[in-house]
């Protein structure tokens, strides 16, 4: 195998690996910019003060990434500009391998996000799979000079409307929610199931005698064993929903929640709650009244500012409290819209596709 050939294959490799990780946080920039906001309070306190100041501009910084990935992708296989192109991969998994050295060695972040929700890679997976790029952009860096210096026309043309069509992608999923959900709360899912482990869990306890380790399946019942760890042995029938709670001063209404009709009215943060389409938020809550439905408010925030904006709105509605981050995860819209039927979630609605009530309603038959 000669050199070009070489070269031709990790270009290959390492344009489809960005295109392919691009593209699916190109689906749901808001879901980047959540996690770069994670990063930004960890570095703000680990590193510097100044990251605290980049949280604002989380959900533009994100829409550059993701876009950057797919379209340096690109220029990277179809051969445009290749050595600006392998300068700004270059740099831009030196960001990458940082971030996800910083997030597996002092276990900051847990989830960076590399492929968003799509596929999940624990810190020091993300940070291996980032060293191996590191190294194959290296090998194309050392080589630069023998990849061609020119390029056809077409290639030009065919960056420009990569950049085109991801840029309004990205814009679009903003504006309404991602093409397609990868979260353990898309449309179709049982809630309460998905709480639920999907098979029995089995462990291997790890015990210590005389010195020695010793792995049981069942937890020794003969004395002089001394407890070392426990270890999972099925992860993947862990449950994919585990931190799912809504409540308000009565107690936990989650049980509430997945009993019958439901429209629950979600805000991950109401002091940055979009009132572009509230007036329809309100005639589709008002139009409900008297349905076969409970409309429900659930908000992350405190039961006095949740009681407060449901007066003020004229809202005649249960209003809950819940996690900020269990808000986010669920729905990419501030405020968004979930239907479900005894748990299991029918539609999903940007605030921008707020539906009217008839809409609603033919959900349930």
């Amino acid at each position: 195998m000669n050199k070009q050939t070489i070269l031709w294959i990790l270009r290959f490799l390492v344009g489809g690996l960005f295109i392919f990780s691009g593209l699916i946080k190109v689906n749901d920039p808001v879901g980047t910019a959540i996690k770069l906001e994670e990063y930004f309070d960890v570095f703000s306190n680990d590193i510097a003060g100044f990251f605290l100041y980049l949280k604002p501009f989380a959900l533009p910084i994100a829409v550059i990434l993701v876009v950057s990935e797919v379209v340096l992708g690109v220029m990277l296989i179809i051969g445009y500009r290749l050595k600006q192109t392998i300068w700004a991969l270059g740099l831009m998994i030196l960001f990458f391998t940082f971030l996800t050295f910083f997030s597996a060695y002092f276990n900051k972040v847990t989830d960076c996000g590399c492929f968003g929700d799509a596929i999940k890679l624990t810190p020091w997976e993300s940070f291996y799979k980032d060293l191996i790029l590191l190294i194959f952009i290296g090998f194309l860096f050392a080589f630069r000079k023998n990849l061609p210096e020119d390029s056809p026309k077409w290639t030009a043309w065919t960056s420009l409307l990569t950049l085109v069509a991801s840029t309004g992608l990205a814009i679009w999923a903003i504006q309404n929610l991602p093409f397609i959900d990868f979260r353990a709360y898309k449309v179709g899912v049982n809630i309460p199931v998905n709480m639920q482990p999907s098979a029995p869990l089995e462990y291997t306890y790890v015990m210590k005698k005389d010195g020695q380790e010793f792995r049981f399946d069942q937890y020794p019942t003969e004395e002089g064993y001394e407890f070392v760890e426990m270890l999972l042995k099925n992860p993947a029938a862990l449950p994919k929903i585990s931190d799912f709670a809504a409540w308000n001063a009565e107690g936990d209404q989650s049980e509430f929640l997945f009993a019958g009709n439901k429209v629950i009215i979600l805000s991950s943060n109401m002091s940055k709650m979009s009132d572009s389409n509230l007036d329809r938020l309100s005639e589709m809550v008002h139009d409900l009244e008297g349905a076969p439905v409970d409309v429900v408010f659930m908000a992350a925030a405190t039961q006095e500012e949740i009681d407060s904006f449901l007066s003020q709105q004229n809202w005649s509605v249960i209003g809950l409290q819940a996690d900020a981050t269990v808000v986010k995860t669920i729905m990419r819209s501030n405020p968004g819209i979930m239907v479900l039927k005894d748990g299991v979630v029918l539609e999903k609605y940007h605030h921008n596709n707020t539906p009217d009530a008839g809409e609603i309603v033919d959900l349930f038959l």
